[in-house]
């Protein structure tokens, strides 16, 4: 099975790069469609600009086994984000970032075909939204110097439908968070208002696009649909709910990741309901309506997840398991 964006010939993968590049002008690449003009350094809900900034890249092993395996996911982690989670474990890079590097695409090009030289087995895009037109153009360039491992695009969930559009095609794996069933609760804890509905159309699109998961003989992800759920304190996450919509809107056979990390980081604290790690009764409420839905592929953590998996972008090592 080969990448999908190698298939594509050069004039449809050039009309899709021209496509979004004209998003820059008046900014609509995420649903927050804030129209500013980015190509001006106008700053829109994200805060991100004209050019495209990496906080950090590496070989990471961290990853759900089918993304990383003995061979690790190459991850580019891109600053800034679409979503204000209180809780996020990336603010570092998603809601301040101090540590990051405006790079051209061709030099992106050039960190994958890196990650690629470094063994790789994938090039994992963490919260890509908002730099859409930079990434096509660097996979674009890097397909043509030898790139030919899948792409995978690790987001939030709060996609545009138009953008997803033009990463057809390009796109092999798609890993989509679905945080919420309850878009008011997405409001006081992300600052988005209509999160359910938008991210529900976006992983039918995603869904739509890759179908279920598909791995090879080794176990690695090649294809598909990878969803991730992070379990919250109190059930706000409404867990129960979006398991029901994954199940009704997509199939029993996607990748599914059932995540018991929750850390209250950042302002987390600030919330009662935020202000602790989550309870071993929580989650395993969650893996038991799992197992009655039928899901075939599920991944789930073990509940010390929270502390094993923490990111610290400013130290030289990110991850406890590099």
């Amino acid at each position: 099975m080969i990448p999908t964006y190698l298939e594509l010939d050069n004039k449809s993968f050039q009309q899709k790069i021209a496509r979004a590049k004209k998003q820059l002008s008046m900014c609509s690449l995420c649903p927050h469609k804030c129209n500013v003009n980015r190509l001006k350094e106008e700053k829109g809900f994200c805060c991100a600009g004209r050019d495209l900034e990496v906080s950090h890249w590496q070989v990471h092993f961290g990853e759900e086994p089918p993304l990383s395996r003995k061979s690790g996911a190459g991850a580019i982690f891109f600053t800034h984000c679409n979503m204000k989670c209180v809780y996020c474990q990336n603010y570092q890079i998603s809601q301040q970032p101090s540590r990051k590097k405006t790079i051209s695409p061709e030099e992106l090009c050039d960190i994958m075909l890196e990650l690629k030289k470094q063994g790789a087995q994938n090039i994992d895009l963490v919260s890509p939204t908002h730099f859409v037109p930079h990434i096509i153009e660097a996979i674009y360039i890097a397909r043509n110097k030898g790139l030919d491992l899948p792409i995978v695009y690790n987001s939030n969930g709060y996609e545009n439908l138009d953008i997803l559009e033009i990463l057809s095609g390009i796109v092999d794996i798609y890993l989509p968070d679905f945080k919420y069933a309850d878009s008011a609760i997405a409001s006081k804890y992300s600052q988005v208002t209509d999160y359910e509905e938008i991210a529900t159309r976006a992983i039918v699109e995603m869904y739509r696009q890759v179908q279920d998961l598909m791995l090879d003989k080794k176990g690695c992800a090649k294809k598909g649909l990878f969803v991730r759920h992070l379990v919250l304190p109190h059930r706000l996450a409404g867990s129960f709910s979006v398991l029901d919509i994954l199940k009704k809107k997509t199939s029993a056979n996607i990748g599914l990741s059932l995540m018991s990390q929750y850390s209250p980081s950042y302002r987390a604290s600030q919330f009662n309901q935020l202000d602790r790690t989550l309870q071993i009764g929580e989650y395993n409420e969650v893996v038991e309506y799992v197992k009655k839905l039928g899901f075939k592929q599920c991944w789930r953590q073990e509940l010390n997840s929270s502390s094993v998996y923490l990111p610290n972008f400013e130290n030289s090592v990110v991850f406890p398991e590099s």
